[in-house]
C-alpha cells in the first residue's frame, strides 16, 4: 500500500509570482479572498507583502525568490510543510534565478503537490471539492531510487 500525505482542511498554500505576474496574482487572490483567508498563506518576499496588504491578512514570508525564497519553499515542500502551490510564473521573460525556479517546480512534482501556474488552473484548484476538507494524496515511492546500487569511484 502506498504511503499517503495528509492534506488538512486548513491547507498551507504557497503563493509566488514573478514581477510581471504580480498584478495578475493580486487580482486572483482578491477574487478568492473568502476562500484563502481560511488557510495558512506563505509567499516569497515582495509577493507576500503585496498579498498581505491586499487581503489584510497575515502572510508568512520567506526571502525574495532570486535571493533564495524559491529554495526555502522547496525545502518546505520536501519536508511536507506545504500543501498547495500557486505560482504565476512569467513564460515570456528569462529570470536571473531560472535554475531555482526549475528546482522549485521539480519538487512540486516530486512530492505530488497540487500546483497551479496561471489563473485558470488556480481557479480549478481553489474551487476543488477537496479545498476545505481533509484529503490524502499518494506519496511517490522512491525506495528503488534510494536503494539503488551506487558504485564507488564514479
Amino acid at each position: 500500500m502506498k504511503e499517503l500525505q495528509h492534506l488538512p482542511s486548513k491547507k498551507t498554500i504557497a503563493l509566488v509570482a514573478h514581477d510581471h505576474k504580480k498584478d495578475e496574482l493580486l487580482d486572483w487572490v482578491k477574487r478568492h479572498k473568502s476562500i484563502l483567508i481560511k488557510h495558512q498563506l506563505i509567499a516569497t518576499g515582495t509577493t507576500g507583502k503585496l498579498i498581505s496588504e491586499s487581503l489584510n491578512v497575515d502572510v508568512t514570508r520567506v526571502m525574495s525568490g532570486p535571493l533564495g525564497g524559491d529554495q526555502q519553499l522547496g525545502a518546505m515542500i520536501a519536508e511536507h510543510k506545504i500543501n498547495m502551490v500557486i505560482f504565476f510564473w512569467d513564460p515570456m521573460e528569462s529570470q536571473p534565478h531560472d535554475s531555482d525556479v526549475k528546482a522549485f517546480l521539480r519538487l512540486c512534482v516530486v512530492w505530488n503537490i497540487p500546483t497551479a501556474s496561471n489563473s485558470a488552473s488556480a481557479d480549478f484548484l481553489i474551487t476543488s471539492k477537496y479545498m476545505d476538507e481533509d484529503h490524502s494524496v499518494p506519496l511517490p515511492d522512491y525506495k528503488t531510487y534510494l536503494n539503488r546500487n551506487i558504485k564507488k569511484g564514479i
